[in-house]
């Protein structure tokens, strides 16, 4: 019933826990869950993840924060593993002007190569982007993004800015931040950006909703999402379930 499109089960924080973690999002009505890995270490967790769970699929590719450690071997690795037939799409990529770690100009060379070997895979793209949404949404229209399209994870920008990516073929994804109440931005954004263009997710163990802010985030979790949109749009809560799971199947390109 629920669709978690971005989650971390692969990061060390439920390494104690993971089973009961999986257990809980099931017995929530979350029915899907894709797991993001963006570097060596996430990746091979990833990898093992989908194959031990059905309905666990991934998403890999290069973080923007750690661009400047990502190697040509490290790509060709990273294709190969996009043969497999849970890998549902390319990320999460895109450009981190938060964090000083990387240059730009090396974070905006290998946002460009990953776009190209996604359209090379033909896989969506799953696009990270923090204080760097000019810059992200030049490069998606300068390298025809569009071709595969994809999702904007856990959007923070405008209105305006969310219609740019819809005219690109970009979902929007929203997580725990729309459930905040000093969060104006996301919830302007659920309630403009249409119901079939809009996707749930946690993010997690990152941005966990409101009323566990601050604590660690799970896939069960994303059921808080889902009830905040319907809020906002005045709608049921099993409408907005059934739509982003449709939307999440559609992108991904699952049965």
């Amino acid at each position: 019933m629920l669709f978690d499109t971005h989650a971390h089960l692969n990061a060390d924080d439920y390494n104690d826990d993971l089973a009961e973690v999986i257990n809980r999002a099931e017995e929530e009505g979350v029915s899907n869950i894709v797991v993001v890995g963006f570097d060596r270490k996430t990746i091979e967790k990833t990898m093992e993840l989908i194959d031990k769970y059905d309905h666990i699929y991934g998403c890999i590719g290069w973080h923007p924060v750690d661009a400047i450690g990502c190697t040509e071997e490290d790509l060709y690795w990273i294709e190969d593993l996009c043969t497999h037939p849970k890998i549902v799409a390319f990320g999460e990529i895109g450009l981190d002007y938060h964090w000083d770690k990387s240059p730009r100009d090396v974070q905006q060379k290998l946002f460009r190569r990953q776009i190209q070997l996604a359209k090379k895979v033909k896989l969506p793209i799953m696009i990270h982007t923090r204080d760097a949404i000019e810059d992200t949404i030049n490069i998606l229209q300068e390298e025809h993004a569009e071709e595969v399209g994809g999702i904007m994870h856990c959007f923070s920008g405008s209105v305006e800015t969310a219609k740019q990516c819809l005219k690109m073929n970009f979902y929007i994804s929203l997580g725990g931040p729309v459930t905040f109440k000093n969060a104006r931005k996301p919830k302007e954004v659920a309630k403009e950006v249409p119901l079939d263009r809009l996707l749930i997710e946690t993010d997690c163990p990152y941005l966990a909703p409101h009323p566990f802010r601050g604590k660690r985030n799970e896939p069960a979790y994303v059921k808080l999402v889902a009830e905040q949109i319907a809020n906002i749009k005045e709608i049921s809560f099993e409408e907005v379930a059934e739509a982003t799971t449709k939307n999440a199947k559609v992108i991904f390109g699952i049965e």
